[in-house]
């Protein structure tokens, strides 16, 4: 039998069904444009990467087709955010890598939404936004390794 009672429940699944919507307005609120968002989302793939990435790695972990991440990448490499090298473990590929200016670039948009998370919950105890934060950065995390395995049973 669930402690929850009855009447709580309701309201429960209701915030469950709302996780979705909730999460596509955060990724629509920063950072400010729609070049900085792919280029955002782009850094802090390749940042986050356990080994090495390629485009096609990029496509798959963005969840879109390679054509689309080979343009994003092909204009922050314009832009020198990103690099292309050799793989370290397979020269014949090719990789992916951060400038520092790609790096500094990540950082400043980091702490945009920094400011704009700070500004949204100016009403939050200083406990609720920091539970919130680890919370979220647990769930990135998780999402990450489920996202992963996902593609590796699909192989």
């Amino acid at each position: 039998m669930s402690s929850v009672s009855f009447s709580e429940q309701p309201s429960d699944d209701l915030a469950l069904n709302q996780i979705g919507p909730a999460l596509s307005r955060l990724r629509r609120r920063a950072p400010a444009s729609n070049k900085d968002l792919s280029r955002n989302l782009v850094l802090n793939v390749i940042a986050d990467a356990p080994g090495e990435t390629t485009v096609g790695g990029l496509a798959a972990e963005m969840g879109v087709a390679q054509p689309v991440a080979s343009r994003t990448v092909a204009a922050c490499i314009t832009d020198g955010l990103l690099r292309r090298t050799a793989s370290q473990a397979d020269g014949r590929r090719t990789v992916l890598e951060l400038t520092e200016h790609g790096e500094a670039e990540r950082d400043r948009f980091a702490a945009e939404q920094r400011r704009a998370f700070e500004e949204i919950t100016a009403a939050w105890s200083p406990e609720e936004r920091i539970q919130f934060a680890h919370l979220l950065s647990r769930y990135g995390a998780d999402a990450t390794a489920w996202s992963r395995k996902q593609v590796a049973d699909r192989d």
